[in-house]
């Protein structure tokens, strides 16, 4: 039984890489539920730190999401509707031929919407581009936390 557990721990690990390409899936949640599967279905134990140190890597990437896109469309002059649509363009891009969908659709989205706004075209093509940079750079500081957590997890486990 705990070989199938195992193997159902790794699945949600990789499930939680997944979830970079596809954001429907909740990454976090997805590797979450391995640490609590772990914790619960074979009755392994992981310490205080470990737990602490998650969960304020869990919060970290649930900021970093928010604060990154932000941080990028307005370092670049967007729109309050270039922000909200580019949040929605990654959903929507993640099912239209991933993961290069994830790139096009947001960038395309954003940059309609901003020449929409302002009616020009420099600077919707600026603010587009800085929405790929924030998808971009948060799903690679998703991805390397991810890593973190699930080495430490495996450090706690079998060290």
């Amino acid at each position: 039984m705990d070989v199938i557990l195992w193997v159902l721990i790794c699945i949600l690990f990789v499930l939680s890489f997944v979830g970079l390409i596809f954001p429907i899936i909740p990454s976090i949640l997805v590797l979450w539920g391995g640490f609590l599967l772990y914790l619960f279905g074979i009755g392994g134990t992981l310490s205080p730190w470990f737990f602490i140190g998650a969960g304020l890597f869990t919060v970290l990437i649930l900021i970093a999401d928010l604060l990154v896109n932000q941080f990028f469309v307005k370092k670049y002059g967007g729109s309050k509707w270039s922000e909200r649509v580019a949040a929605v363009a990654v959903i929507v891009g993640s099912f239209v031929y991933p993961p290069f969908g994830l790139l096009i659709i947001p960038f395309l989205a954003v940059f309609i919407t901003e020449v929409i706004v302002t009616k020009n075209t420099k600077h919707a093509s600026l603010v587009a581009v800085g929405s790929v940079f924030a998808f971009l750079s948060s799903t690679f500081a998703k991805g390397f936390i991810q890593l973190l957590l699930i080495g430490w997890f495996f450090i706690e486990v079998f060290f």
